[in-house]
C-alpha cells in the first residue's frame, strides 16, 4: 500500500513540475490516464490518481471522465470595502468616465476593454431570501441582472446576480435594455437614474461548498470552498434598493470590509 502511495505522489510531482516549466502551455490537453501510464510505466489507477492531486493543487482542470486540460491560472482578486465609495463617486461624473472606469475590473487590476463580460437581464418573481431582504411580499417582481466575466482566455468566469424591485426599476425603462450593459458606472449610477442615492452597503459573507455548475463555470479545484457575498444596498431613507449575490472562489479571492458613505447632501 506505502509503495502504491509513493508511486502516485511520485508521478504527481514529475507531472506538476512538467507543467511549471511550462511543458504544457496553459489550455493545454493534457494526456489521458493510459497515455500517461504507458508512457511513465504505471498502472492507471496510480495516474488516475496523480492526475487528481493536480487537479487539487489547481494544476489541472477537468471533469473526471472527460478531457483534462492545463489549467489557465486566475487572477487574484481584492475585494477591498472603498471600492463602494470609488463607485460613488463615479455616479455624478460623465458616462465617457464611469465607461472607463470598472470597480470589478479594479479588483482583478486589469483594464476593462481586455475583459470579457455578458449580461442578462430578465423579469422573474423574487425567490423568497431575496424578497425578504428587499422587504417586499413572496412573489413580488424583480428586475434579475446575471453579469458574468472572464479576466482571460480560457479562464474561469466570475458571475454576480443581482435583484432590483421591479416598481423601481420600471421608473426608467432603459435599465431593462440589454444594448444598454455593461451599464457605464454601475449600479450605483442605474439607482441614481430613479432618483436613489445609496447611503451604505451591507456585505454579509458565508461560506459552503460550490455547486457542479459554479465549480465548471468558475473553474474551482477540488476541496476548495466558495465565499458567498450577498451584498445589501440602502438608500438615504434606509430602503433596501437592491441585493446581490457574488459567489467568490476561496483560492484566488481576498475580502477587505465594511464601508460608510459619504452622502451628496
Amino acid at each position: 500500500m506505502a509503495h502504491t502511495s509513493s508511486k502516485y505522489l511520485e508521478l504527481a510531482g514529475l507531472l506538476a513540475e512538467a507543467v511549471r516549466r511550462g511543458e504544457y502551455a496553459p489550455g493545454d490537453r493534457f494526456p489521458t490516464v493510459v497515455e500517461l501510464a504507458k508512457t511513465h510505466a504505471v498502472a492507471p489507477n496510480t495516474a488516475s490518481r496523480a492526475v487528481q492531486v493536480l487537479k487539487e493543487q489547481g494544476l489541472l482542470s477537468g471533469k473526471p471522465g472527460g478531457t483534462t486540460r492545463v489549467r489557465v491560472q486566475p487572477i487574484h482578486q481584492v475585494r477591498v470595502n472603498t471600492r463602494y465609495q470609488a463607485e460613488k463617486d463615479l455616479v455624478l461624473e460623465s458616462e465617457e468616465v464611469r465607461g472607463n472606469f470598472g470597480v470589478a475590473e479594479s479588483d482583478h487590476g486589469v483594464s476593462v476593454s481586455t475583459m470579457e463580460n455578458h449580461v442578462q437581464l430578465d423579469v422573474v418573481p423574487a425567490p423568497a431570501d431575496v424578497a425578504e431582504a428587499l422587504g417586499v411580499t413572496q412573489g413580488s417582481l424583480v428586475l434579475r441582472r446575471i453579469g458574468t466575466r472572464r479576466t482571460k482566455q480560457g479562464a474561469g468566469m466570475g458571475k454576480s446576480v443581482s435583484y432590483m424591485p421591479h416598481d423601481l426599476a420600471s421608473q426608467n425603462p432603459d435599465l431593462f435594455d440589454p444594448e444598454r450593459e455593461p451599464w457605464p458606472g454601475g449600479a450605483q449610477h442605474q439607482l441614481h437614474t430613479v432618483g436613489i442615492e445609496v447611503d451604505r452597503i451591507e456585505d454579509r459573507v458565508t461560506a459552503s461548498m460550490p455547486t457542479d455548475t459554479e465549480t465548471e463555470e468558475q473553474d474551482i479545484p477540488p476541496g476548495v470552498p466558495v465565499l458567498c457575498v450577498r451584498k445589501i444596498s440602502y438608500s438615504t431613507d434606509g430602503q433596501v434598493v437592491e441585493v446581490t449575490d457574488i459567489p467568490l472562489p476561496a483560492d484566488r479571492t481576498e475580502l477587505r470590509y465594511i464601508t460608510s458613505l459619504k452622502r451628496w447632501s
